[in-house]
């Protein structure tokens, strides 16, 4: 109870003192660390992040219960863990930097970059469909939104690629290594092919779908994907979201539903409290551009 009434007061005698900056300090502070979890979760990174976690709430359990020999370890542990993520995440922190230095400052707070991505890739997956269907190739292709697939990653070839018409041509070109299994694309790049998907199950599903449609459906069962599927046997082109199957779709049919289902959701999050700090900044930016 002590320790309450002292950091009560604490606290009421540090808000008269806050200032405008000290909350624009603590909203960037919160803006950084959401976009950095957005950007590990469902990554191998996010497991490494949650057992750093667990281990600073255990240090912090020894401090308070004076385990001193357990929280000496504990905190030895924590300084060489640090310097050794660097060393592991090494690849990751430099591509990260890498994408950081391509864009402009401005590009940090908008979401208008990844949109585009987007935008591209389905320009893309729809001229790619098209030209898979009139040569009746199969294909498979997931678009991830807000359930992470990462799990379906492992179980195909990492790519992290850029999507084009061109690389799902030659993904699902018969008898290459990949064509079999699922395409799953992450923010407009193509992140992992060759993945194994679950089946539907389904028991009321027309007799002429095979594995690919049952995959595709069974996949948009389990997360919120929207997953586009083009017929071996046919050409035809369809589209599995929430285990329903539209089929017999035209290019331009699939480009508009694609658009409707993957873009809608980029715009609804432009009424966020992260989009309208981002919006601030931009704002910012551009009177002193005027200036």
């Amino acid at each position: 109870m002590q320790t309450l009434r002292e950091l009560f007061q604490v606290i009421e005698y540090s808000l008269p003192n806050i200032r405008l900056m000290d909350v624009l300090d603590i909203l960037v502070v919160t803006f950084v660390i959401y976009k950095l979890i957005g950007a590990i979760r469902g990554t191998s990174a996010w497991r490494v992040v949650k057992g750093i976690v667990l281990l600073l709430v255990a240090t912090a359990v020894t401090t308070v219960l004076q385990l001193n020999t357990v929280n000496f370890l504990l905190s030895r542990v924590l300084e060489l863990g640090f310097v050794a993520l660097v060393i592991v995440f090494q690849p990751e922190l430099r591509r990260a930097l890498e994408r950081v230095g391509s864009r402009r400052f401005g590009g940090l707070f908008s979401i208008q970059t990844e949109r585009s991505e987007m935008e591209t890739a389905i320009e893309q997956t729809v001229n790619a469909c098209e030209i898979l269907s009139q040569e009746k190739t199969g294909a498979l292709i997931v678009f991830e939104r807000t359930t992470q697939l990462g799990d379906y990653f492992k179980t195909g070839t990492l790519l992290d690629a850029q999507l084009s018409a061109q690389l799902l041509r030659s993904v699902f070109f018969p008898k290459t290594a990949l064509h079999d299994g699922a395409v799953i694309v992450r923010q407009g790049r193509v992140a992992a092919a060759g993945c194994v998907l679950p089946l539907t199950e389904n028991t009321h599903l027309s007799s002429d779908l095979g594995t690919r449609h049952r995959a595709g459906i069974g996949m948009s069962e389990v997360s919120d994907a929207v997953v586009v599927i083009v017929s071996e046997e046919t050409g035809a082109i369809s589209v599995a979201i929430g285990g329903m199957l539209k089929r017999h779709l035209a290019p331009r049919m699939l480009e508009q539903l694609l658009r409707n289902e993957l873009l809608s959701d980029e715009a609804a999050q432009d009424d966020t409290w992260t989009s309208k700090l981002r919006r601030f900044f931009s704002a910012g930016g551009n009177r002193n551009a005027e200036t």
